[in-house]
């Protein structure tokens, strides 16, 4: 009796037959093939071997992988079915289990993916206006889990065990350490509460401005004043939590970020490299035979419309700048020069309207705050906030006037204005932060030396800079709305029902992906910052982006129109986080400066007994043991650094020259798809000379 190897069934019969070897064909025909000429005179292309390196056996792949037509797959699985039938007890109960987990796992998926926050919304979006509006509520979506993750860490690390241990919850008490050796002025902390007949609309500035009744809640830093908190007989280290909550918070967004870059970055990679391949996926498999319901349909054809005509685009921009003479490159590289030079105007301007307003501010609010009218005394708070607005109003606007005159490709334009809009943003925040720290630096007396601060103006400088945060983020959110509300529906009505025609002629404000994706990192880098003085920061940001998300979506829908220009969703997305991993980075400037370098509140705050907020840490690290306590200063030390860094670097090569060959094992597959379809050209010509002469 034959083996099982040994038989198999035709496809275009049901009988077995045995496999059959195939026939040799002449060497001198085969050294004629373009692939193997091409071998001949590039033997270095392929790594010194002969020929193509070998693809992996048919049989580990399944049937639907393999390249063969129907037939032949039914052909191949029965094939491997007969094989299946005489094999052991045991390799048949390990195929059929993990086939069965396989299912499990895909059905959990499935039921996960029902889950996901917005699915619906987003997929209607990308059929309806493309994958790079889509890309932006997807950005969106992802700042919503992360700052939801991390208000969860910061609550349940620094607000959850406070707030135990002040109201004895669980059998839990707290401990004040006596300050060290620090002058008693330096401890003199009140904050301006509510006392006495108080007005409406005074609770009303209080929850704008975070003073009064907020000041003194687990929202600012100067609600946290225990050291050491006892849960039942569990000994909890507020100060140090409080410092690593911060690290954790940091490092799980850095992670996250660089997570969702390098995803982007791949998809990136795999559209820059074969344009013709791109074209082929979308014309030949772009579409999802799945789907039944004719809305989905609908949706799918809109995004695959959306997406070859981004494609279309830029072939047009890219032959068009292949077909610029030398006169051309010098018109516009000199008329970039000049308004490269107005873009650096605009900037000083925007930074030192800031830096003005914050020391005006901070002056007035100091002096004869309490003496001013409830408009007044408002307008003042936020005079630092408004300015920031109209800054990062202004600027974006004049940018968008200048891209449009320096005749950038759509994906490049988006980057260059990106990168303005965001140098803007950032560095008004960065302007804000250093002249409030030229006002809590100074110091004119002997006392405010001793406390190393200016304590007359900022007792609890921590939480008069999360208040600055904290306002930050709420008029950004009362832009966001108020712009929504008051410019985009009013406009709406007057294109709809007025036939004038200048009004006509503006038409309807386009949906500016920039524009957006600037405001809602602006608003995640002061979250970022401001949660080390503002703890309760996060949970306000995930609020304000989850009804954001809705107020972008109704004025995409309702009153605003897509762009113009296509966006393709791929480049898009790496460069949304690229440019959001930027601001992470430059939020750990003033948060380290803050945590290594600024004398902490001697008045509030779980650092007041430290001179500095980083020093709990070595304060910690003396009351481990004696041995444990060397091991850390060993890490610490040059004689593990030097090694450390030599070994990082041998790794880092060691990456680098694998990405290398991976890279050219990439290349050389390509190079084989290549000749094999020259064979088939060959052959095919071939085969209609042999049947002419015959």
């Amino acid at each position: 009796m034959s083996s099982p190897a040994a038989r198999r069934r035709r496809p275009d019969s049901g009988l077995l037959v045995p496999e059959e070897a195939p026939a040799a064909a002449p060497v001198a025909f085969l050294q004629e093939l373009p692939s193997y000429r091409s071998v001949r005179r590039c033997p270095a292309a392929a790594g010194g071997s002969r020929g193509p390196p070998a693809a992996p056996p048919p049989a580990a792949r399944p049937p639907r992988e393999q390249p063969l037509s129907l037939a032949g797959k039914r052909w191949f699985r029965d094939s491997q079915q007969d094989d299946i039938k005489y094999s052991s007890g045991w390799n048949q109960w390990k195929r059929s289990s993990r086939r069965s987990w396989k299912k499990v796992f895909d059905e959990a998926k499935e039921l996960l993916s029902y889950l996901e926050l917005w699915r619906h919304d987003i997929r209607s979006i990308e059929g309806k206006f493309g994958t790079g509006i889509q890309s932006y509520f997807s950005f969106l979506r992802f700042l919503v889990l992360l700052n939801f993750i991390i208000f969860i860490l910061m609550f349940s690390f620094v607000t959850l065990p406070s707030v135990i241990s002040k109201h004895g919850v669980f059998n839990s008490s707290f401990d004040k350490i006596p300050a060290r050796s620090i002058e008693p002025h330096c401890t003199v902390y009140a904050p301006s509460g509510n006392k006495g007949l108080v007005y409406f609309y005074t609770f009303f500035k209080d929850l704008l401005t975070g003073t009064g009744f907020l000041e003194m809640t687990s929202l600012f830093y100067g609600y946290y004043t225990i050291d050491v908190a006892w849960i039942s007989i569990f000994r909890y280290n507020l100060p140090l939590a409080y410092l690593l909550t911060t690290f954790a918070y940091l490092a799980l967004s850095l992670l996250w970020i660089i997570k969702r870059s390098v995803d982007g970055f791949k998809q990136n990679l795999v559209h820059h490299e074969d344009q013709f391949q791109s074209y082929c996926n979308k014309v030949f498999a772009g579409w999802d035979f799945c789907i039944t319901d004719l809305s989905a349909a609908r949706l799918k054809h809109r995004s695959l419309q959306y997406e070859l005509k981004t494609d279309l685009e830029e072939e047009r921009l890219k032959q068009k700048i292949a077909d610029r003479t030398m006169k051309d490159k010098l018109r516009i590289y000199s008329l970039r020069l000049f308004l490269n030079i107005i873009v650096l105007a605009v900037l000083s301007g925007c930074f030192y309207s800031i830096y003005r307003a914050t020391v005006f501010s901070q002056e007035n609010i100091s002096n004869n705050g309490n003496n001013m009218k409830f408009e007044a005394n408002l307008l003042v708070q936020y005079l630092p906030s408004i300015v920031i607005t109209l800054a990062n109003f202004i600027a974006p606007q004049i940018f968008s006037v200048l891209i449009g005159l320096e005749d950038y490709s759509p994906v490049f334009e988006i980057r260059l204005t990106l990168m303005r809009c965001v140098f803007v943003r950032l560095a008004n925040i960065g302007v804000l932060l250093f002249s409030l720290w030229s006002q809590i630096s100074y110091c004119a007396t002997d006392k405010c030396n001793a406390c190393g601060y200016n304590y007359e103006l900022y007792p609890c400088w921590e939480s008069q800079v999360g208040q600055e945060m904290y306002k930050l983020l709420i008029f950004d959110f009362i832009i966001i709305l108020a712009v929504t509300l008051f410019v985009d529906f009013p406009r709406k009505l007057l294109v709809t029902y007025c036939s004038y025609k200048p009004v006509q002629w503006c038409g309807l404000q386009e949906f500016g992906i920039p524009d957006n994706v600037l405001e809602i990192i602006y608003g995640q880098t002061i979250c970022w910052i401001g949660t080390f003085y503002s703890p309760l920061l996060p949970a306000i940001a995930t609020v304000k982006y989850f009804i954001v998300f809705y107020i972008k979506k109704i004025s995409l829908i309702h009153t605003r129109k897509p762009s113009a220009r296509p966006i393709r969703a791929s480049s898009s997305n790496f460069f949304f986080f690229l440019v959001l991993l930027i601001g992470l980075v430059l939020a750990f400037i003033p948060l380290g400066i803050s945590i290594a370098h600024i004398p902490s509140s001697k008045a509030c705050g779980p650092f007041r007994n430290f001179n500095t907020s980083w020093a709990v840490v070595p304060d910690t690290i003396l009351g481990f043991p004696t041995g444990l306590q060397k091991v850390l200063y060993g890490i610490a030390s040059e004689a593990f650094a030097v090694p450390f860094f030599m070994v990082i670097c041998l790794v880092m090569f060691y990456f680098i020259a694998l990405a290398g060959a991976h890279k050219r094992v990439v290349e050389q597959l390509r190079e084989q798809l290549v000749m094999e379809s020259h064979d088939k050209q060959f052959l095919i010509r071939k085969i209609t000379e042999a049947e002419k002469h015959t």
